[in-house]
Parts: C-alpha cells; sequence; structure tokens
C-alpha cells in the first residue's frame, strides 16, 4: 500500500507534507469543525449496518475519518497520498481511542480488491485530485453493488460573498479566518459546478449521479446499481 508510482502525481497544487500539513491539520480542528463532523458523521451514516466497510478518501489529519469510526459499529478506512497526513491521522486516532486503518495511496489508483466497500467519502479534497475521472471510476470499482459514493466539495462558482459567510459560521479567530477565505478564493479555481460533476458522473462507470448544492459547497452521490439476478 505505501507504494505510489512516481511518474504519476496525483495532486494538484504543491504537497501537503511536513509544516505545510501539520499547520492544516490545527486549523482543521478549530471553531466548530469537528462538532459539525460529529454530526455530518452520524448524518452519512444512517441506514447502514453494523459492520459495514467505510472508506474516506483524502482524510488529511484523519478528524472525520475518527468521527465515523466513534460507534464501533463499522470497518472504517481511510486513504491519503500525503505520507505526513497518514502519520497526523494514526497519532489522532490513537489518541482518540478508535481503530481506523490509515494508509497511503492515491485514489485514482487504489490498492483494494473489487468490492471492498459499503460507503464511500470524499471531502473537501476532490478539486484536487490530478485525475478525477480515474478516482471515479476507482470509487465504482471498489464499491459494493448497491453501495454509494459521496463527494463534497467547494463548488467552482462560489461568490465571494458565500465564501465570507462559510468562514464566518466556522468561527475561527481572525488569523485563521482571514487565511481560510484567502486558501478557499484560490482553491476555487480549480473546483468543479455542479454541471461539470454531472457530466463526469454521466460519463463515469456509475452512469449518473444525483447533486445539490448548499452554500459554496455541492455534494455528489453515485450509487453503484445492483447485481442483475
Amino acid at each position: 500500500m505505501e507504494s505510489i508510482p512516481s511518474s504519476r502525481k496525483g495532486y494538484r497544487g504543491l504537497p501537503m507534507e511536513g509544516m505545510v500539513a501539520r499547520r492544516y491539520a490545527k486549523l482543521r480542528r478549530s471553531g466548530g469543525q469537528i462538532e459539525d463532523g460529529k454530526r455530518q458523521a452520524v448524518q452519512l451514516t444512517a441506514g447502514l449496518p453494523d459492520g459495514a466497510h467505510l472508506l474516506e478518501v483524502a482524510p488529511g489529519p484523519g478528524y472525520f475519518a475518527i468521527e465515523l469510526a466513534r460507534s464501533g459499529r463499522f470497518h472504517v478506512t481511510g486513504l491519503d497520498i500525503s505520507r505526513t497526513f497518514v502519520e497526523i491521522a494514526r497519532e489522532n486516532a490513537s489518541r482518540a481511542g478508535v481503530i481506523v486503518d490509515f494508509q497511503r495511496g492515491d485514489v485514482a489508483d487504489m490498492r483494494f480488491p473489487d468490492e471492498s466497500f459499503d460507503l464511500i467519502v470524499c471531502q473537501a479534497a476532490f478539486k484536487n485530485f490530478s485525475r478525477p475521472r480515474e478516482a471515479i471510476a476507482e470509487m465504482h470499482r471498489v464499491l459494493r453493488p448497491g453501495g454509494t459514493a459521496i463527494i463534497q466539495d467547494l463548488r467552482k462558482d462560489a461568490s465571494d460573498a458565500g465564501i465570507r459567510a462559510e468562514v464566518a459560521a466556522m468561527r475561527l479567530g481572525r488569523m485563521g479566518a482571514y487565511m481560510t477565505r484567502r486558501v478557499l478564493g484560490g482553491l476555487r479555481k480549480r473546483a468543479y459546478t455542479r454541471e461539470q460533476f454531472e457530466q463526469m458522473g454521466a460519463t463515469s462507470p456509475f452512469g449518473r449521479c444525483e447533486t445539490s448544492t448548499s452554500g459554496i459547497g455541492v455534494e455528489v452521490r453515485l450509487k453503484k446499481l445492483e447485481a442483475a439476478a
């Protein structure tokens, strides 16, 4: 799992390693972000049976994957291309007293067997993938029939006013809020519109997707069809 083809860069932009990754991990703990993650973990796993296998791709410092695992009902895996994030996430899971299998790898070339997971979640990271279509195809491959992949990310057409409102709701400090607004403004350039996601879903092995928008974000749900009887 540790081997990543060096000839293929799995991310767009600068790598999140070392001190950059650790500063980002600290920022992600600020304000009400952890509490928001707890609520989302409950919402996204509602209806899943005990023992379901969950995958978060690009979990970063691992906070959301840890919330997915807190109930002890699910088998949770996290896959991130950053060596530093994998280290941080493993440390965080150990401190939280939960079991999450954090591994290093590229979402566009996952080393998991076919039909390994019941749910895949990707939050605030899809815009950074250098091979987005391959990433969606890989999500389809490793999902079990009837499983769902959920992508939540910044919209390319998010307004400056929307970004300011979103950051204000995070309840960050003055400097943290300023930096977050700057970062989101920059990341918006590489993000996708709702229509672009729908086009990718339609031309992927999923064949279609459901999309919705809220604030500056877009949510994409890709469901793998049940096997024909």
